[in-house]
């Protein structure tokens, strides 16, 4: 007699892992899994609720202008991932002119609604007729796309985004005449008008948190609106383009109309972001819409999971915070040292080997402070304390030139580099003795490299941050789990 209830081996036309997935989840234990499990429990509604009322409330706590337009550029980036997610996380397709569409919807309201032909159409009509011009082109560049995948796909978008750089860039002599004012852009722009009565960008000088407000019900309303599409046969449709296009049209799919509904979702939420930001702006300008930004807006979808929207949501708020965090050297210099301890904590949690590396490190740099001091004293008095502890720490710590050579950099930079891959292919304490110089190596680039070049160190610190969270989980934060052959 065989027990019904043992474990038989895999069995033909079931899919064991989906047969098994209730008993993997059941078999998580501790606070982690209970906390996990009661989170999942929690209706998606909800969390909306919560987190729009949390930045309603921000104002009221925060009376600095600057906080709430960080506050406003975050939920622009927000909308912006929402529609990016479209694209590439539900429809599976490689889209690199998705900042175009943001560009088009800026200066569709620019040309309704500013001096440069004279139109005042007023907003509520306005962002509207944007939206429906994003929608439309980009349906139009799914035209002949609809039949590419992959590299290809990427070439083709990518080759419309350049065309739309120039066009804007050069357009202040279109068939003779100014259309896109060229470099220069469109300036005096109208604001926002709502029910007859215009916002005004600012107040006093101070930002105007009536647009922090706009921008959330036009996120709420966007996200809601795609939370239905996901959960409609359209969205299921979608996500079996993104697993297997050729099945899908196998299945009797229309693959081609679910590309072209993809670019067209996803277009018309970048347009309305852009008429949002140039409504606050009161301009537009080519330079706004570069390929930095297409980079930056890929790794929030990227870093929160392509395909979740709480996912994408998340990972825009991250990088738009650390972004702006990453332009103060002093609270850069905070998140460098926080995250490495962080890091050293996940590594050896509290054993012995973690207070022999922190303690190594720490006497390494203050042997290593001394010694170049004695040398030569020129040989650190390159760095300044910033006023709090930890500046004042670093000026005793580590090696900081007055005058730094030209060689240092690219020579320190070889030499971390080196050190981190020599470590992957020790073990033991021979590691634990190596990492303690591959970290003061670590600290010297940072104080002496990266600080003093705050603009490209916030994009390095941005790619090392998604090259460990796509080693830690290659889903990303919330992304869904798939089934790999690998």
């Amino acid at each position: 007699m065989t027990d019904p209830n043992e474990q038989q081996g895999p069995r033909i036309g079931k899919d064991e892992w989906v047969a098994r997935h209730g008993d993997n989840r059941a078999r998580r234990a501790g606070i982690a899994g209970t906390i996990e499990e009661r989170l999942r429990g929690v209706p998606w509604w909800a969390w909306l609720a919560l987190f729009t009322g949390a930045v309603c409330l921000l104002p009221l706590g925060v009376d600095s202008g600057y906080a709430r337009r960080i506050a406003f550029d975050t939920v622009i980036y927000m909308l912006l991932a929402l529609g990016l997610n479209v694209v590439v996380g539900w429809g599976g397709l490689l889209d690199l002119g998705y900042v175009a569409f943001f560009g088009v919807g800026a200066y569709t309201y620019a040309f309704l609604s500013s001096d440069k032909f004279d139109l005042h159409l007023p907003a509520i009509l306005t962002i509207p007729l944007a939206c429906a011009v994003g929608g439309a082109i980009g349906l139009l560049v799914g035209l002949p796309s609809r039949r590419l995948v992959g590299d290809y796909l990427a070439i083709v978008t990518l080759f419309f985004f350049q065309i739309f750089l120039t066009v804007t860039n050069n357009g202040e002599n279109l068939f003779g005449t100014d259309v896109t004012g060229g470099p220069n852009g469109i300036i005096n722009v109208d604001p926002l008008g709502l029910f007859g009565r215009e916002l005004p960008v600012s107040t006093d000088g101070v930002f105007n948190v009536s647009y922090l407000y706009v921008a959330l019900a036009a996120f709420v309303v966007v996200y809601v609106a795609l939370r239905f599409a996901d959960q409609s046969r359209t969205g299921r449709a979608w996500r079996s383009l993104r697993e297997d296009p050729l099945a899908a049209e196998l299945m009797g799919m229309p693959v081609s109309w679910l590309k072209l509904m993809a670019f067209a979702f996803g277009a018309a939420v970048a347009a309305l972001a852009g008429t949002l930001v140039t409504a606050l702006n009161a301009s537009v300008f080519p330079q706004s819409f570069e390929f930095p930004l297409l980079i930056t807006i890929y790794t929030m979808v990227i870093l929160g999971g392509a395909g979740s929207q709480a996912g994408v949501v998340m990972g825009a708020i991250l990088i738009s915070v650390l972004l702006e965090v990453l332009r103060e050297p002093g609270d850069a210099r905070g998140l460098f040292y926080a995250v490495g301890l962080l890091g050293l904590f996940a590594a050896f949690r509290f054993s012995s080997r973690l207070a022999v590396v922190l303690g190594g490190t720490i006497a390494f740099g203050l042997v290593a402070h001394a010694v170049a001091g004695a040398v030569n004293d020129m040989w650190t008095a390159g760095l300044e304390g910033d006023g709090s502890r930890l500046g004042g720490w670093a000026t005793h710590w580590v090696i900081v030139p007055a005058d730094l050579a030209s060689w240092v950099t690219p020579v320190s930079y070889i030499g971390l580099v080196a050190l981190t891959l020599v470590l992957t292919l020790l073990r033991g304490w021979n590691r634990i003795a190596l990492l303690v110089p591959t970290l003061y190596l670590a600290a010297f680039v940072w104080e002496n490299v990266m600080l003093v070049k705050p603009e490209p160190t916030r994009f390095v610190i941005l790619g090392a941050l998604l090259v460990a969270v796509m080693v830690a989980r290659p889903e990303g934060i919330l992304g869904e789990k798939r089934v790999e052959i690998v």
